[in-house]
């Protein structure tokens, strides 16, 4: 079964890459490339994805990151994050599969689920005018933090042995990712969360990492490609933090591979919370010239 789920991932990663490549190299021959740095915007993607690996999370730290050097359009920032993180998150997905032990048929059930609702979330999320985004990802960026501090202060359970659920845990999981697959498409980072939701339900905190890796991994590509088709996130960025986010996983999987991250959470928690002021404050300000 695990041969099956990663040949699923590659092969659903080779469509999205192709269709990604694809709009980039048309807009790049027809001028339509946006303007911010490769190498600044690719240095948000080395940083945010070597921590990514390391079980931090990057969305809410790539938001934070882009939004501070206004290195993107606000409107565009969903599409960006899923679509210039999809190739990095699906590396990590096939390095942590392959190497932490998952009961099949609850990393497969997960994963589908949180597919699915990214499926579903990411035609919508595309649609949404600038506004929307801003207050969207003003509430994510909170929710995510509030799940962080949570985390950091132990208010979560620590997690258990278990490798599989079955029963109601099983259920919950599934429908818990479903949700969490669909909010990912409007910026709200599934890692917290699904770290939250492996350890309430008992599974070993280790579990963690290919599932909450390989949800990403399968979400990412099927919501991406409807940004591209929807041309909802910027091109450039996008592509620069793609290849050097990929460089970042391997160093952080292969030769960094632990850290100490307690105080670098706190700091991305601080970083997180002004971030979503920021997105509120524009939101207020998009609001009022609009009135």
């Amino acid at each position: 079964m695990l041969t099956t789920v990663l040949s699923a991932l590659g092969l659903l990663t080779l469509y999205f890459t192709i269709v990604f490549f694809k709009d980039y190299m048309l807009a790049h021959k027809e001028g339509r490339l946006e303007k911010p740095s490769f190498l600044a915007t690719g240095a948000v993607g080395f940083t945010t994805n070597f921590f990514d690996t390391l079980g931090i999370g990057s969305f809410a730290p790539t938001t934070a990151l882009l939004k501070q050097f206004k290195l993107t359009n606000d409107r565009t920032i969903p599409g960006t994050l899923n679509v210039s993180c999809t190739i990095p998150v699906v590396l990590e997905a096939f390095i942590f599969i392959t190497v932490i032990k998952v009961d099949p048929m609850t990393l497969v059930t997960m994963l589908a689920a949180a597919t699915i609702g990214a499926i579903i979330g990411s035609g919508f999320v595309a649609k949404l005018d600038v506004k929307k985004i801003q207050l969207a990802m003003g509430v994510a960026l909170l929710v995510v933090a509030f799940i962080m501090i949570a985390q950091q202060l132990k208010m979560f359970p620590a997690g258990g042995d278990a490798t599989g659920l079955t029963g109601a845990k099983l259920i919950i999981a599934i429908v818990a990712n479903f949700i969490l697959g669909a909010l990912m498409t409007l910026g709200i980072g599934l890692y917290a969360p699904c770290m939250a939701l492996v350890f309430a339900l008992g599974l070993s905190p280790a579990v963690a990492f290919p599932i909450m890796m390989g949800s990403c991994a399968f979400l990412m590509p099927a919501a991406s490609v409807k940004f591209v088709k929807e041309g909802a996130y910027d091109r450039k960025a996008s592509m620069a933090i793609t290849v050097f986010g990929v460089i970042g996983v391997l160093i952080a999987a292969y030769i960094v591979k632990s850290l100490p991250l307690d105080i670098l959470k706190w700091l991305v928690i601080a970083v997180i919370i002004y971030t979503s002021a920021t997105m509120f404050k524009s939101y207020g300000k998009s609001a009022e010239i609009a009135a």
